[in-house]
Parts: C-alpha cells; structure tokens; sequence
C-alpha cells in the first residue's frame, strides 16, 4: 500500500513538472509585450470567475424572496369583489346600420333621349343637413336649355303658321260665298227667264231653259267645290295644329328635362353620399363625376329613425323575440351607446354563405335613441337583453371552480384564501349569479388554482 501511494506522488510530481516545463517553453517562445497581456487576460478572467460564483446565490436568493412576498400579498393576486346589483344576461349580434326613412337620389332619366352619362356640376357635401327644397345636386343643363329653347322656336313659328292658315281660310270663305251668291243669283234668273216662255218664241224658250240648267249646275259646282275647299283648308289647319301639339309637347319635355337636372330634397335630413363606379375604379360621387341616367349616388335619410339588419344563427335566433330591450354600439364610433329594441324576427330561414346547411335568420332591430354619427352602411354591435336578475350577488364566472360537480368560491380569508362551497343562478360569458354562500363585498380570488394554492 505504501508502494503504491509513493508512485501516485510520483505519478502527480512528474504530470506538474511536466505541465511547467511546458509553460516555460510557450513563455520563451513569445516576447515581453505578449507575455504581458497573456498574465493580464488570466488574471481577468479569475476575477470574474470569482465575482460570478459571488453573486449568483445572491440573486436567487432576491428571486425566491421575492417569489414568497407575492404569493404572501394578496395584493398581487387577481382578486374580484361580490356585489350586489342587477344581473343582466346578453347576446351580442353585429349587424348594418340602415335607415327607415330615406330618399334615395339617382340621376334622371331623361325623355328623349339614351342612356348617355351627365355631368355633375353642383353637389351636397357628404354629412350636411338638408331641408325640404334645398339643393342637392345640379347635373349640367346646357344641352337641355338649347334643346327646349329650339323647340320654344319651332312651336312658336307653327302657332304663326296655323294663324296665317286661318287668315287665307276667312278671305278664301268670303270669296267663295260671293261665288256661291252669284251662282245662285245666276239660278234665280234663269227660272225668272223660264217663265216667260209662254210668249217667247220656242227658240228662246229652249235657250232660257238651258240656261237654266247650266246655272243650276254651275250652282251644284260651287257649292260641291266650296265644300271640298273647306275640307282641305280644315285638313290643313289640322295638321298644323297637330304639329303645334307635337312642338308643344317637345319643348315641354325639353323644359321637364332641364328641370330634372336639377334634384332638390323632398324631405329633413342628412345626405349621404354613394359609392358609384368611376373609369378609374369604385368611389364616392364628385363635383364634375359623370352618371348614368337611374344610377343612385346620394341618400337623404332621416337620422331620427335608424335600423340595425342582421343575420343571427338558428340557435341563437330561439332567444330572440319582438320586443326585447337592446344595446346598440357604433364599432366606429365606440362612445355612441344607443338603446333599442328587437323589431321583427324573420319566419324563414335563409341559407349560409359557406353551406346550407347552417341556416342564419335575418332581424331588425330599432334604435330608439338618435345621434348624428349613426349613418348607414356603418357596421354596429347590438347587445340584446336575454335575461335581468334585479338586485343580485354577481361573481366573476372565472373566479369560480367546479369539483365533483359542486361549485366553488375561494374567498379571503386572512392572509389566504378558503375554498367556499356556493349555490349558482344565471350565467353570462363573465358573470354568474351567486345565491348563496358568499357573502356581499367578499373578495374572491380569480383564475384556475395553482397546485397547492388556496384551500
């Protein structure tokens, strides 16, 4: 044994000597400078070596204490208090807003004339207030003013017309009932003549009733002719008179037409402005825009009666019925708070976007309050009242836990928390109602327990 213990000193003297020869010989191999730097990296490093080993018990001890004055405080905890008050339970359903009241205003479709786009030159502001009368937009009339005042020109010329036709019709009567006079004045005398036969020759006699007969029938041609003339003359005058009508009726169009180019507002209300499709691609209607004849560009709606439309799924629409209290929020506007009520529930479901089998059934809910920020198309979020429990003890519904089936409050008691067996009531997403076990203002601890937390 003694033998083998001076061998391993041996073994350990040599292994040293060894390791020293070695760091004499990298020490001559380098100069003074290096040297240097090489003893003044070695010591840095046990410095820090040293430091490190120092103060890591240091730190973990801060950490665990600090570990231990948490769990020790209570107020670090998430903790909640029991109140009493009303218990409300709610769905929330998002939606459109849509206006009841409205007027939609689309460009006019003008007699006469194609689908050919028209020119803006005078449009509302989007979000101005409006009275019945005021201008909401002007669409350029300068071909509908040339046309009526072409048609003005062309009726007014077919009136002279038609009184000139009259004019010639009085001259030409009087002289054709001066012929008509002659000719019978000729009839007349001729028979005065033909009475006299008796003592006259029989030569003259047959020259009177001849003549005669040439009167009567000179008299049966006036009168045929002047008949025939009256005929003419009236066909004329109505002809004319049926192209005054037409006249009038184009420049009554024309004037109508111009007119329309001009829409002013049936009723009070606010304006609001349509998204249309421009050569550059979808947006709202401008000043020098052009529109085609039928195509809607701006809404006069009343912001005093106002309407969320939504889709609700087929199991929440069971909760849903006409009548219900309701909470309605602008997601643009998230400070308008408005309170309204569910106003009709369709019969029939329709069919989902994705599949149909998921059936959506669409509802209408009034706003009963008003705010001028609520303008259509504006998505909204609206809280419908399922259930009210007035005067309860509410809980956080995090705050409780279910063993076995029995429910659980871990209530303050001290420094810690006991586990307190409750009765519970009506549940929303967040809260519960507690009917019995805890008391009002206990402090109640929420969120999952930790292994071997509260008791």
């Amino acid at each position: 044994m003694a033998l083998r213990n001076s061998e391993r000193r041996l073994h350990v003297i040599s292994r040293k000597t060894r390791l020293r020869a070695g760091q004499r010989r990298l020490i001559r191999g380098t100069n003074h400078g290096e040297f240097k730097i090489l003893i003044r990296d070695r010591r840095r490093l046990w410095a820090g070596g040293a430091l490190l080993v120092v103060a890591a018990p240091l730190l973990a001890g801060l950490i665990v204490r600090s570990r231990r004055q948490g769990a020790a405080g209570g107020g670090a905890l998430p903790v909640a208090t029991v109140e009493r008050r009303d218990f409300v339970r709610t769905l929330r359903i998002h939606g459109v807003i849509e206006a009841i009241k409205f007027h939609a205003v689309a460009a006019p479709r003008l007699s006469g004339q194609g689908g050919t786009p028209m020119i803006i030159t005078r449009l509302i502001p989007a979000g101005a207030r409006v009275q019945p009368g005021d201008l909401l937009a002007e669409f350029d009339r300068q071909a509908q003013t040339k046309n009526y005042l072409d048609r003005e020109t062309e009726y007014r010329d077919r009136v002279e017309q038609i009184r000139k036709k009259k004019a010639e019709e009085t001259a030409d009567k009087v002289r054709d009932e001066r012929e008509l006079k002659e000719a019978e004045h000729a009839v007349e005398k001729a028979a005065l003549d033909v009475k006299r036969n008796e003592i006259l020759s029989r030569i003259d006699a047959e020259k009177n009733a001849q003549s005669l007969e040439e009167a009567q029938a000179r008299l049966e041609q006036v009168r045929r002719t002047l008949r025939l003339r009256q005929s003419v003359v009236a066909a004329e005058v109505r002809i004319l008179e049926i192209q005054r009508e037409r006249d009038l009726a184009a420049m009554q169009n024309a004037q109508r037409n111009s007119e329309r180019m001009v829409i002013r507002s049936p009723l009070a209300g606010l304006v609001v402005l349509s998204t249309i499709f421009k050569s550059n691609g979808p947006g709202e209607v401008q000043e020098g825009d052009e529109v085609r004849p039928g195509v809607p560009f701006l809404q006069v709606v009343d912001p005093q009666s106002m309407q969320v439309r939504a889709r609700v799924n087929q199991v929440d629409a069971l909760s849903l019925q006409a009548g219900q209290k309701t909470i309605v929020r602008l997601d643009a506007y998230p400070d308008v708070v408005l309170p309204g009520r569910v106003h009709q529930v369709a019969a029939i479901a329709l069919g989902g976007s994705f599949s149909d089998k998921i059936r959506t059934f669409p509802v209408l809910f009034t706003i009963e309050g008003s705010d001028l920020r609520t303008m259509p198309d504006l998505s909204a979020a609206v809280d419908v009242e399922l259930d009210r429990v007035p005067g309860a003890l509410v809980a956080p519904r995090d705050a409780v836990t279910e063993e076995s089936g029995r429910h659980f409050l871990r209530i303050r008691s001290g420094s810690g928390f006991d586990k307190t067996p409750v009765t519970l009531g009506l549940a929303s997403e967040n809260e519960v109602v507690v009917q019995s076990g805890a008391p009002e203002g206990a402090v109640v601890l929420r969120g999952r327990p930790a292994a071997g937390g509260a008791s």
